[in-house]
């Protein structure tokens, strides 16, 4: 799968389309995530003044580039690592593609 667009992706997002690639392929195959959520996301929490540090770590994300690979899959026939694919890519933010390697 690789990504169609830049953004950011978090590590909740990364984990759901990992999921559903895996339940998909009914634990056969191999599934390689090639994206890791490496950058803290930091918030304030609601009306909390100005001011006064930086805020808690909320959660991790990952940025992507446009045509960064996300995940990489092996052991599985065409028409299944399509339809984990497309599951997959619901779980995303990002508009994805998916591409065949020989």
């Amino acid at each position: 799968m690789k990504s169609c667009e830049a953004g950011r992706i978090s590590y909740q997002a990364i984990e759901a389309a990992r999921r559903a690639i895996s339940r998909e392929f009914r634990r056969n195959g191999q599934i390689w995530v090639r994206v890791f959520a490496d950058i803290p996301i930091t918030s304030k929490p609601t009306e909390v003044r100005m001011g006064k540090g930086k805020g808690n770590s909320t959660g991790w994300i990952a940025r992507v580039v446009e045509g960064q690979i996300l995940f990489e899959m092996d052991g599985v026939s065409l028409s299944n690592a399509q339809q984990a694919a497309t599951l997959a890519a619901h779980k995303l933010c990002l508009s994805t593609k998916f591409v065949q390697w020989f």
